[in-house]
């Protein structure tokens, strides 16, 4: 299934594809604060609908993962790493997609925190 998502204003827009079944609560020190619930894909399986200079990019720690965010409304709608075994991926934060029931879904807890 393809997923449509932005950030509030709408200068960050994307398509992700895959079976949304569950997402993450991480409670690392930037995850805990900005309240997203992730869906990992494929980083291939996103794509940026709007120019990718209109993302802002946060680093902190190991700065392995890029955590982007729009520099007008401050909406954090996806990020972006590597996995253990070296893939590409994306960490979408679900309270940007349309239409998805997030109650629905079940939540994975992640202790980022510790890591």
């Amino acid at each position: 299934m393809i997923y449509k998502g932005s950030c509030h204003c709408g200068q960050i827009a994307f398509e992700v594809e895959g079976e949304l079944t569950q997402v993450a609560d991480c409670n690392c020190s930037i995850c805990s604060r900005i309240g997203a619930l992730h869906w990992f894909v494929a980083r291939d399986a996103l794509r940026l609908l709007t120019p990718e200079s209109n993302l802002a990019t946060y680093t902190f720690g190991k700065h392995v993962i890029k955590h982007h965010f729009c520099p007008k409304c401050g909406i954090h709608p996806f990020g972006e790493g590597t996995d253990p075994s070296g893939n590409r991926k994306a960490a979408v934060n679900a309270r940007c997609l349309e239409d998805v029931d997030l109650s629905s879904l079940p939540v994975m807890h992640l202790d980022g925190r510790s890591r």
